[in-house]
């Protein structure tokens, strides 16, 4: 039986999240549906938007430490 480790700490976060999501795929040129199938979208794309909110989060968070 395997565990999924994906879910939002807080659940009130998701929406936030989604629209993080939805901003960091604009930036790098991925079209992502807010509210549908995702899953047809490559590896390559995926990773992409997940690697430009992980800049994000560090860049917020190095400029909350100045």
């Amino acid at each position: 039986m395997s565990s999924r480790s994906n879910k939002n700490v807080v659940p009130e976060a998701k929406q936030a999240m989604d629209k993080f999501k939805m901003e960091a795929a604009r930036e790098v040129g991925v079209d992502m549906k807010e509210n549908g199938y995702n899953g047809d979208k490559t590896a390559k794309e995926n990773g992409s938007v997940g690697g430009q909110m992980v800049k994000k989060m560090i860049s917020e968070t190095e400029n909350g430490m100045k």
